[in-house]
């Protein structure tokens, strides 16, 4: 178990500029992931340190965004403003989660621009959407020299902050938050919205080390 991909949803500004806005800001370009046919989503991707991997994602005006779960996420992420999504958990053996969670995964696949389909499955998107904080579970099924983060990068996840309770994080997961969190620093911070009063919990930033220092994105 470990620290798969950060999913950071792109704003009314629309996607290219989403992307060029955290690209100029962490000093590195993003490549074009392509589309998520049965998701109705399509993403840009920035590998990183540790085998991880940073995401800006995007709903299509396509009736898969209204359809799939993950689709409709993207698209109400999108809607608040945009800002980051989820947080998502590589595992080996997804069956695991699907007894736990007595549901089965969904098959995801992305279609990259050099016509490559990348394949793999997930599940715990609809928990996501009840309790940000959560993570989403994902089991590559391509060869993993094709992994979004293969190749890695000088940009490092160090600490994210995370909106939440850590042992409703550690119940879901059946182990410790820190175990897949292990190379990254995790601040706890309360949920409460002092604007709205509302309880709001999940990702409210990501700090990333760069050659130029350290970059927070919230």
């Amino acid at each position: 178990m470990h620290l798969d991909h950060l999913s950071y949803a792109a704003g009314p500004e629309g996607l290219g500029a989403c992307v060029q806005r955290i690209g100029a800001k962490l000093g590195a370009g993003f490549t074009d992931g392509g589309l998520h046919p049965s998701f109705g989503t399509r993403n840009f991707v920035l590998p990183l340190a540790d085998g991880c991997y940073l995401e800006i994602v995007a709903a299509l005006d396509h009736p898969a965004a209204d359809r799939a779960p993950f689709g409709r996420a993207v698209s109400a992420r999108t809607q608040t403003g945009g800002g980051w999504l989820a947080w998502a958990v590589g595992i080996a053996d997804i069956t695991t989660y699907e007894a736990r969670l007595n549901r089965p995964a969904a098959k995801g696949h992305r279609r990259r621009p050099d016509g490559f389909d990348l394949l793999w499955r997930q599940i715990g998107i609809n928990d996501v959407t009840e309790d940000p904080q959560l993570p989403f579970f994902v089991q590559w099924d391509s060869d993993a020299q094709h992994h979004p983060a293969a190749g890695g990068s000088a940009i490092r996840l160090t600490r994210l902050e995370i909106a939440g309770d850590e042992r409703i994080v550690d119940a879901y997961l059946g182990t410790s938050a820190r175990q897949p969190l292990d190379r990254v620093e995790v601040d706890w911070v309360s949920p409460f919205d002092p604007e709205s009063g509302d309880e709001v919990t999940g990702v409210v930033a990501a700090v990333f080390a760069t050659p130029s220092g350290d970059v927070r994105i919230d």
